[in-house]
């Protein structure tokens, strides 16, 4: 199978690298990382063992030409640039995979390919990308994958197997955004807090006066502190109580089993909290906004939720792009 990997990240790198080693032929689309993976491949170390792959590297689009499988891992902040990126790797038999974090990045790629060409994936890994052409592999690694819009076809249990043949879990979800809902229970406390950590528990108690007050927090520190576990139980129960409010079945055991799964990851830096130090723009509206907004307009109460955003708005405000799904300036 020819498969594309745009958004050459930490995730992007760490499945398109392990689909190489499989065997599959895979085409980086690269720019800043392109000498170095076209001179020395992709290293990934890993607790499963360390390797290295040569992945065919491009610098543009047209070099790759139509895949059978293209695989996003850009950051949700990099969607204004679907239009110039995704069309000439897409041809009428492909498959569009986007393994982006949060809501509307299917509905974003709708509006340039057909959405009967969709699949959404979700990543349950830790990952940091800590050179170019490098990724440490810290724990898990399991994908869920599913349609947009639809139950799941035999192709996306075709691309299921050659996951799982290629050394990664992954299972077919029947319904691609109960999901996304899911996996918000994660990232919504874990992503968010490692930032709005820097604020102290002041700022959560009082958004309006929130600023930069001292270091974020890894998970391990989140979770050894017994005030801020408390609030990053409450972000997960109000991300179950949305989802449930849009008609999903979300299950009170997701509280235990996201907080268990993140007790195994150690001192491990969410992908917001490490584009906050590096001074990049942050994934806030498909992360935060979006579900906040939705959750809001299915009548539920997040009060925690919203003290987060309004954090989260304050702390990065100078940043916040425009990615066509909510207001850039404000907090929903």
């Amino acid at each position: 199978m020819k498969i594309a990997v745009v958004g050459c990240g930490a995730v992007g790198s760490f499945y398109g690298a392990k689909l190489a080693r499989a065997g599959e032929e895979v085409h980086f689309l690269l720019r800043s990382d392109y000498d170095v993976v076209h001179r020395k491949g992709v290293s990934i170390h890993s607790p499963d063992g360390d390797f290295n792959v040569r992945p065919k590297a491009a610098k543009k689009p047209d070099e790759i030409g139509p895949a059978d499988l293209l695989m996003i891992g850009l950051k949700t902040t990099a969607n204004d640039q679907f239009p110039s990126l995704i069309p000439p790797l897409v041809g009428s038999h492909t498959a569009v995979l986007t393994l982006q974090n949060g809501l509307g990045n299917e509905e974003a790629l709708a509006r340039i390919v057909p959405p009967e060409q969709i699949l959404g994936g979700l990543c349950f890994v830790c990952l940091n990308r800590t050179a170019p052409g490098v990724i440490d592999h810290i724990d898990h690694g399991a994908v869920v994958i599913g349609e947009f819009g639809r139950w799941p076809e035999p192709r996306t249990h075709d691309i299921a197997t050659m996951f799982r043949n290629a050394g990664i879990p992954c299972h077919v979800s029947d319904n691609l955004a109960q999901a996304h809902w899911e996996k918000l229970t994660w990232n919504i406390p874990f992503n968010g807090l490692g930032v709005a950590s820097a604020a102290g528990k002041e700022g959560m108690a009082d958004p309006d006066s929130a600023s930069l007050r001292g270091p974020c927090l890894t998970t391990d520190k989140l979770l050894a502190d017994a005030e801020w576990e408390l609030i990053v139980r409450e972000l997960i129960r109000e991300v179950i109580a949305g989802g449930r409010a849009l008609g999903f079945k979300m299950k009170d055991e997701l509280e235990e089993t996201q907080v268990g799964r993140t007790r195994t990851m150690g001192a491990y830096k969410p992908s917001t909290l490490i584009d906050f130090e590096n001074g990049k723009p942050l994934e806030l509206i498909s992360l935060f906004f979006e579900p906040l907004r939705l959750a809001r307009a299915a009548g539920i109460s997040v009060p925690r939720l919203t003290a987060l955003c309004e954090v989260l708005k304050r702390l990065d405000a100078p940043k916040i792009p425009h990615s066509g799904f909510a207001s850039p300036n404000r907090c929903p």
